[in-house]
């Protein structure tokens, strides 16, 4: 095996294990074996965490998975106005119940979403990405602890606000011709194709 696929199967343990982010756990793999080492893309990863599911985790997982995906559907419903997608493990059916929930919300005022939780009561807490490229200011992170009553768990959701043109680009597919991200109808259709 070599070391880039090692890296990428111990990042796999940290994502499933103790729900890590991919960087973070690419990052953390990546250290036992040096600075030199290469870091796997996001979708020899992905390969590796869906192994990882199959062997370990794959009595739990898909019943985790609906769980959290029933969970984004309720809270892109209450945030339709906001052209919601469900993106990360969730949407890409990789998820545990460590996993926290990313949904990608789309605005033509970047604080519309947050005035939207605070109208509602809802407690958050707010941060930033990076800015992506081609894009000069950070992304608001709006995050929530969400209860999941078929996880009995508290679920992490973080709400990451996009400029509402970004919407044109969020369904472009990888390589292997599947998107990153789903919107509330697509989500509705994986949810009713895993109860068939």
């Amino acid at each position: 095996m070599s070391q880039t696929l090692e890296i990428a199967a111990a990042a796999a343990r940290l994502i499933v294990d103790d729900g890590m982010e991919y960087d973070q756990a690419k990052r953390r793999a990546a250290r036992d074996f040096g600075a030199r080492a290469e870091l796997p893309d996001n979708a020899t990863v992905e390969a590796a965490v869906r192994e990882h599911i199959a062997i370990f985790c794959a009595d739990t997982q898909p019943a985790e998975l609906q769980a959290l995906r029933e969970l984004a559907l309720t809270w892109m419903e209450r945030l339709a106005e906001f052209h919601p997608h469900l993106a990360g493990a969730a949407w890409r059916g990789t998820a545990t119940r460590l996993n926290a929930l990313r949904i990608e919300l789309y605005a033509d005022d970047g604080k519309a979403p947050e005035i939207a939780l605070i109208n509602a009561g809802v407690d958050y807490d707010a941060d930033s990405l990076p800015a992506p490229p081609g894009r000069r200011e950070p992304l608001p992170v709006l995050t929530v602890a969400s209860r999941c009553q078929a996880l009995n768990d508290t679920v992490t959701v973080h709400l990451i606000v996009h400029d509402r043109d970004d919407l044109r680009g969020a369904l472009k597919p990888d390589a292997d011709g599947q998107t990153w991200r789903g919107d509330t109808a697509a989500l509705r259709a994986r949810l009713a194709e895993a109860a068939a």
